[in-house]
């Protein structure tokens, strides 16, 4: 008898890594706040939304020309695309994946944000630049879960293949990146401080 593992989901998980790392961080995130305290249609976006922070996901679609930071940001999330595409066996057939949307997130304390899938994109991803302790931690969903019907709960200490959620910790400079189809959520900022990331989705071109 045998119980083979089939229909994996790979999650990928790295250090952005590069020349002046830490700094880079730094860099990036005094971009955030800068832009954050600039784009009050962002601000104003995420009131209405019921965002607990700010997000430019709906009002900045430009954030690499507008600032030579996430310019550089780009470029160096550009191996681990290549390398994810890679190990997930993507059939290439010459092309590339390319960042055609990039957005800051920043959650306050007792923000939260509710699962979704990111539509129209093959790979998605977040780059961690501020992680408070307490702060959320990525909840993935698995993608079978609204077919189980009758299925049993999973025991509280089940391997992670076999589990209905997965909990991947991020710390700063973290990139974890996933397809696009993948439903995930951010639980509530426990933290006390903010809680602020770059979120990004990839086609291939």
């Amino acid at each position: 008898m045998r119980v083979d593992q089939i229909f994996a989901t790979s999650v990928f998980n790295a250090k952005l890594g590069g020349k002046r790392a830490g700094a880079f961080l730094d860099e990036l995130r005094i971009a955030c706040r800068a832009i954050q305290q600039e784009d009050m249609d962002g601000q104003r976006w995420s009131v209405a939304a019921g965002y607990k922070g700010y997000t430019s996901y709906a009002s900045i679609d430009d954030l690499p020309h507008r600032n030579p930071t996430f310019a550089e940001l780009v470029e160096r999330l550009q191996p681990h695309l290549v390398a994810f595409s890679h190990a997930v066996d993507f059939d290439m057939r010459g092309l590339t994946p390319h960042i055609d949307s990039i957005w800051i997130n920043v959650l306050e304390p007792g923000g939260t944000h509710t699962g979704h899938i990111h539509t129209n994109s093959v790979i998605s991803g977040t780059l961690y630049v501020d992680v408070p302790e307490g702060a959320s931690a990525l909840r993935l969903e698995d993608p079978r879960l609204p077919m189980m019907m009758a299925a049993p709960p999973r025991k509280a200490k089940a391997s992670p293949h076999n589990r209905s959620f997965v909990y991947v910790q991020p710390s700063p400079g973290s990139v974890i990146l996933w397809e696009s189809w993948l439903r995930h959520e951010v639980p509530v900022n426990m933290a006390g401080e903010d809680r602020i990331s770059i979120s990004f989705n990839a086609v291939l071109v």
